[in-house]
């Protein structure tokens, strides 16, 4: 009986001690979240340098896409291609037009010297010359929508077309997000405004990692909203974070006042 009582108080303690450990790492665990679950907390939005949507800019039917979702692309990178057959042929009807235009002229301006034609004609042919050019410059600019590029070095975060899909001019293609340093959104109690100046550091924790990051204001709006009573806060981190991207959420640790 002795040995049976000694192994169940050895049992007994040996539970306590489990549980006693258990309760204590859920309580780290809550305290490290409790910030970032607390409703009163600052809350900041990580956004992009650059975003836009790229749109068709003729009406045609598309080749194969260059680009995947989440892909990087540098600027000028080639993302889709249209099939410009009929932009290609108005393209060189327009060189042809402006090489007989050019010749016309020349050929009025030798007749002017032997005063076989008058000013009138020459100007006459001058202006033709120079309308064939403009709609020349015109039909290469149409020629140049067949290639949809990236117009910065981005992430592409959304694909709205399929490959060989007739588009009609204006029809969105990629959305695009700059991959560069992020911009950290936040807005805070306009009764802080007196203690908030760019350059001023700061503390984030974003969510989805779990980290927090040092950062520092680089901006504070110049309006308050009257509504929430808050002013619009930009921040940048101080150093480049790959790991971070745009959309993330999180909290923002503001420094005590200098009073306190």
């Amino acid at each position: 009986m002795p040995h049976r009582s000694r192994r169940s108080r050895s049992r007994w303690a040996a539970l306590g001690l489990g549980l006693f450990c258990s309760i204590t790492a859920v309580a780290q665990t809550s305290d490290a979240g409790a910030g970032l679950n607390d409703p009163s907390a600052i809350r900041v939005l990580l956004a992009a340098d650059l975003e836009t949507t790229l749109s068709s800019q003729m009406n045609g039917t598309l080749g194969e896409l260059h680009a995947d979702l989440g892909q990087q692309v540098a600027k000028g990178a080639l993302l889709a291609q249209m099939n410009c057959s009929e932009a290609q042929a108005r393209a060189r009807v327009a060189e042809a037009q402006l090489k007989m235009a050019t010749q016309n002229l020349q050929a009025k301006q030798s007749m002017r010297k032997l005063d076989a034609v008058g000013d009138l004609e020459v100007d006459t042919a001058k202006t033709d010359m120079q309308k064939a050019a403009g709609e020349r410059s015109l039909a290469v600019t149409q020629r140049g929508y067949c290639s949809v590029r990236a117009p910065f070095s981005a992430r592409i975060v959304k694909i709205y077309v399929k490959p060989y899909q007739t588009l009609a001019a204006g029809t969105p293609m990629f959305d695009l997000v700059s991959d560069g340093n992020l911009k950290i959104r936040l807005n805070v109690p306009s009764n802080l405004m007196q203690q908030l100046k760019p350059g001023m550091s700061l503390k984030v924790r974003i969510h989805e990692t779990g980290k927090t990051y040092a950062a520092h204001i680089s901006a504070v709006n110049g309006r308050v909203d009257a509504v929430a009573q808050t002013i619009e806060l930009e921040a940048r981190f101080d150093e480049p974070q790959p790991e971070l991207i745009a959309g993330m959420s999180g909290i923002a640790l503001l420094p005590a006042p200098a009073n306190e």
